[in-house]
């Protein structure tokens, strides 16, 4: 429950880091607070924690999805330069791919270090299709979060 709950408020937060309206910077948001989500979650399992190991398994992960993934990733982003129409896709479409990927990341690493394993055993490779799995399971919870009423007015708060 505490890992549930952590991925829960980094998945808000990547959906506030999303809508940041410059393109490139909103990435870099979105990497932080994955980044931040693997370290409380390694601090819950007990996982001594790699800021630059971190961040190379979650660009492993994010790769993984294949250069369609990237790129698309990448353009929702640069979409943002597109007045108007552009800016309102950009930012629905980063915000929620961000929060969907946030959750993949969290799901992929609860279950490794549930299973016993550590950052330096963690091999992105085999993990790549129980990632894609989980980002396809939570993009449609994900755009739901995003779309209930008062959600974009909630602010991430670590439970009591």
């Amino acid at each position: 429950m505490k890992a549930d709950a952590i991925i829960h408020r980094n998945v808000l937060w990547a959906l506030g880091a999303g809508v940041v309206p410059i393109p490139i910077a909103d990435v870099l948001a979105v990497s932080a607070v994955q980044v931040k989500q693997l370290k409380e979650l390694s601090e819950l399992y007990g996982i001594t924690f790699r800021e630059d190991l971190a961040k190379k398994l979650v660009g492993s992960l994010l790769v993984g999805m294949g250069g369609v993934g990237v790129g698309a990733a990448l353009g929702m982003s640069f979409a943002k330069l597109i007045p108007v129409v552009g800016q309102a896709l950009g930012i629905v479409s980063v915000s929620v791919a961000s929060g969907a990927f946030t959750h993949a990341i969290g799901r992929v690493f609860v279950m490794h270090f549930e299973s016993g394993g550590t950052f330096l055993d963690f091999d992105p490779h085999r993990m790549r299709e129980h990632f894609r799995r989980e980002f396809e399971d939570a993009k449609d919870k994900v755009a739901e979060l995003r779309n209930r009423p008062g959600a974009s007015s909630e602010s991430p708060q670590k439970p009591a």
